[in-house]
């Protein structure tokens, strides 16, 4: 079992992520968005699940930086922006096998391990 983690390491729900899987002892494999983005590709498969606009946190400093908070972008602008700009994204966005979550997901990830 091998969990991927996308954040950052600034972000306090990212690192309670990383706590919960290391106390676990589950091996993660931690994506830092400020040194790489995530692919547009793995950005779909969490759109097709919980929805682009899920994918997005509204209240990011990213956001407001942009602009973006006021305008409106159809789901594929919206995709290509978050795979250019990943501090727009919600974290951590958390995925093990073809299970998928994103923010703050604990009973979610207790499940996967029973």
């Amino acid at each position: 079992m091998q969990v991927q983690i996308f954040g950052t390491k600034k972000n306090p729900v990212a690192r309670k992520a990383l706590r919960f899987f290391a106390e676990r002892r589950i091996p993660t494999h931690f994506v830092d968005l400020n040194e790489r983005a995530a692919s547009p590709g793995e950005l779909k498969r969490f759109a097709q699940k919980f929805g682009v606009q899920a994918l997005i946190d509204p209240d990011s400093k990213r956001m407001r930086e942009l602009g973006l908070h006021a305008g409106y972008h159809t789901d594929d602008r919206w995709l290509q922006k978050l795979a250019e700009e990943p501090l727009l994204l919600k974290m951590p966005l958390v995925r093990y096998e073809n299970r998928l979550t994103i923010g703050d997901a604990e009973a979610e990830w207790k499940g996967w391990l029973s």
